[in-house]
């Protein structure tokens, strides 16, 4: 059964196109849909659209636009990382995302291709989702993005709208439509609209597929409506601003998750002073409907590839413009130092961490991604190894990635291979089966009976009652 579902988009200048209804400043878009049987919304093709590069973001976009009826062409210059698309495979663990790929790649409503000229002149969309690593001054690295927008105005051949869904500094837009401008040789209208996307490694296809909002950016409003059509088959709010606004939204957005981070990790250590426990604080914090439990887990600190590089990115910014951001180089400080706290409490427990063995649970920096960028266990794992220490790892996803990026741990089968004749248990990262472990096996393996609890995931009281030394973060 179809059924219909209304989606507001939110406009600073609201424009009425077909199938709009304005309505007190609020575009609203009424559409009606239903499953084409074979697991897409929309029915048939909608759009034309490739997408620049075949990473976390760009692999995530193609599939769900695909999945929502659309041609979708992933383009990638590594050629193997396109060898490997074409097989079907998809090159990182991200729940669901192969069966999205399969299913369209099966359908033939997404294809990978290492050419721009088989992609791009056709394209009524082209989306540019290539990486915008830290530079070394902790700015946005935007040279692949400089160099997929020259790739884009050399091979356009109809008008298009770019649409950048690259984490960028503000302005960047600009940058690609001038780009776009001196480099074609053709006389194509071209737009240029910022779509910042908010995806969380380990929910990205349902935070494509359910966002809480479309946030959309450009100097042409008629340009960045015809980019929120495209989510119409989406019950999605849809914000309507300038380029700039929309760059900023998203670093804004990113500073704001970082900071409610290192905030209830500060909170956490006074907690430990005071004699409180940071999981009833957080809960308690966080059924305020203005604070929200969200991002309130104290632990270890953010990581990945957002935050971190985000935050940093956002701080350059503002010293270029003669701004002083002092609470976001606090809110670095406090992540930064986050891990050593664990440290700390391993020498309470057990003293000289010299040739003893210690058990990491946990390798990438949250649980459902294999994910090792700036994951918290990269820096304990070296501090352990400086002090004489042995480590023993599991992580169900991420042991590939990370053994490509620190040497001398062992790699453990599994939990209880890693714990077996530790000294003590560091939890790093809180998959679901370290929550149902059976600790009474994992103590009768561990040569000290130690829990360093980097997540809080045991109940203090149950664990040490079971006989275990126990530190959990803030408790």
């Amino acid at each position: 059964m179809c059924g219909r579902q209304n989606h507001t988009a939110v406009s600073q200048t609201p424009l009425q196109p077909a199938g709009w209804e304005l309505a007190a400043g609020v575009v609203r878009i009424t559409v009606a849909y239903c499953p084409d049987g074979n697991g897409t919304i929309g029915g048939g093709a909608l759009s034309r659209i490739a997408v620049i590069g075949t990473g976390y973001v760009g692999l995530t976009t193609a599939a769900c636009f695909a999945d929502l009826g659309n041609e979708v062409v992933g383009v990638d210059i590594d050629l193997d990382a396109v060898a490997t698309l074409q097989r079907g495979e998809v090159t990182f663990f991200e729940p669901g995302l192969q069966e999205v790929v399969t299913r369209n790649l099966g359908s033939g409503r997404l294809r990978f291709t290492s050419s721009y000229e088989d992609a791009v002149p056709t394209a009524e969309f082209v989306f540019l989702a290539v990486g915008t690593p830290m530079g070394a001054t902790g700015e946005a690295d935007l040279t692949q993005v400089r160099e997929a927008a020259a790739m884009i105005a050399i091979h356009l051949a109809e008008p298009s709208v770019v649409v950048n869904k690259s984490t960028v500094p503000i302005g960047t837009g600009d940058i690609v439509s001038n780009i776009i401008g001196t480099t074609s040789a053709t006389d194509v209208n071209v737009h240029v609209v910022s779509n910042p996307e908010f995806l969380r490694e380990g929910t990205a296809i349902h935070d494509f597929m359910a966002p809480d909002r479309v946030v959309l950016g450009a100097h042409d409003h008629a340009a960045a409506v015809r980019v929120g059509e495209l989510y119409k088959a989406l019950e999605v709010p849809v914000l309507i601003t300038t380029l700039y606004s929309a760059e900023m939204i998203k670093y804004a957005s990113n500073a704001f998750l970082a900071t409610k981070v290192s905030f209830i990790n500060e909170v956490a250590r006074i907690c430990e002073k005071v004699g409180a426990d940071i999981k009833v604080v957080a809960e308690g914090m966080g059924l305020d409907h203005r604070i929200c439990g969200e991002y309130l887990s104290a632990g270890l600190g953010y990581g990945g590839s957002c935050l971190p590089k985000d935050v940093q990115a956002l701080v350059h910014i503002s010293q270029l413009i003669g701004a002083h951001p002092q609470l976001l180089h606090a809110v670095m400080d406090i992540n930064r130092s986050q891990p050593l706290l664990l440290i700390d409490k391993l020498h309470d427990a057990i003293g000289t961490l010299d040739q003893k063995t210690i058990a990491m649970l946990g390798l990438s920096f949250k649980p459902n991604t294999d994910d090792m960028r700036e994951a918290p266990s990269l820096g304990l794992i070296k501090s352990l190894q400086r002090m004489g220490a042995q480590v023993r790892a599991y992580d169900p996803a991420a042991m590939e990635t990370a053994g490509r990026r620190v040497s001398g741990v062992h790699m453990a089968g599994d939990a209880f291979e890693a714990v077996e004749g530790a000294d003590a248990l560091i939890v790093v990262t809180e998959w679901s089966e370290f929550r149902q472990l059976d600790l009474e096996r994992v103590k009768g393996l561990m040569r000290r009976p130690v829990i360093i609890d980097g997540r809080n995931i045991y109940d203090p009281a149950e664990v040490r009652a079971m006989g275990f030394i126990y530190h959990g973060v803030g408790r």
